[in-house]
């Protein structure tokens, strides 16, 4: 299916997948494909920063990092022994969150006072040369308190459901039509760079540049995690493609195809599974863009 509109919405599709995916130079190097920090993972909660760091690392992110509770460090070097390791107490932390291209917080971070610091700290401290993902946990709490807000960022992401969307805009999920979903988006974020990624059966994509509903995606995909997931791919695209909507909607469509692929043969789709699928998917596409 060629990209066109159902009315006000683009449809997302393989095409942009194919102007932002290409194949990597032979020479390369870690740093160019983005330095990323994903805060999350409570004690209760640490599976979920740990799928977005699979899906980080997966999509292809240069540096991971994860800012987590110590109790998920034997976990997370299990599972992703490619992601790196902060204790969330850590004072370095504050250093940290000033140096990466990409910080995405709200998986598993829970609403206590000390995520609510975190929070704050990443609001402070963030530059416009980087760009914030907020999801989650940090969803909710930016619907408690605009003060969450990271304004000095160059690029703000968010990622919720529609439940979550309700609570940081106020429009009742009855009432979230495009033309309202971009309304109260201007108004959250002014004139700062935003996009909002709001999920669904199918996810739309808001940006000042127009709304796209994406193509992919599937009933397999409604369970724990796949939303984590896409935080982490969402952080990878951007820190290796540049922090411009082209790169999140690719993102956003290429975890769904993932998933995809999963779904032909499984039932369900684990996010662990859809994550293993990323390299193999993104090499696919990569071999295409020659011929656009």
């Amino acid at each position: 299916m060629e990209s066109g509109e159902i009315g006000m919405a683009k449809l997302l599709d393989e095409t942009i997948a194919k102007q932002v995916i290409h194949q990597r130079p032979s020479k390369s190097h870690k740093g160019n494909y983005g330095r990323v920090l994903l805060i999350g993972g409570s004690m209760q909660f640490g599976g979920a920063i740990i799928m977005a760091a699979q899906g980080a690392v997966n999509a292809g992110a240069g540096l991971v990092s994860v800012a987590t509770h110590s109790v998920n460090l034997t976990a997370l070097h299990a599972r992703v022994p490619e992601a790196m390791f902060i204790d969330w107490r850590d004072p370095q932390l504050l250093q940290m969150i000033r140096l990466v291209d990409v910080v995405a917080i709200g998986p598993g971070l829970g609403t206590d006072r000390f995520a609510q610091e975190l929070l704050l700290n990443v609001s402070a401290s963030c530059t416009a040369k980087q760009t914030v993902i907020i999801d989650a946990s940090a969803l909710d709490l930016l619907g408690k308190n605009k003060a969450f807000w990271p304004s000095g960022a160059g690029l703000v992401v968010l990622t919720p459901h529609q439940m979550e969307w309700q609570r940081v805009s106020g429009l009742q999920i009855d009432f979230q039509t495009d033309a309202a979903n971009q309304d109260a988006l201007q108004q959250l974020a002014g004139q700062q760079p935003t996009i909002l990624v709001l999920k669904s059966h199918q996810t739309h994509v808001y940006a000042q540049q127009g709304t796209w509903l994406n193509q992919a995606g599937n009933p397999g995909l409604a369970t724990g995690g796949t939303g984590d997931t896409l935080t982490g791919v969402i952080a990878a695209f951007v820190g290796q493609f540049g922090a411009k909507t082209n790169s999140v909607l690719a993102g956003v469509y290429v975890h769904s195809a993932a998933g995809d692929v999963v779904y032909q043969d499984q039932y369900v789709v684990r996010p662990t599974e859809l994550a293993a699928q990323l390299p193999l998917l993104m090499k696919k596409i990569s071999l295409k863009d020659q011929k656009l």
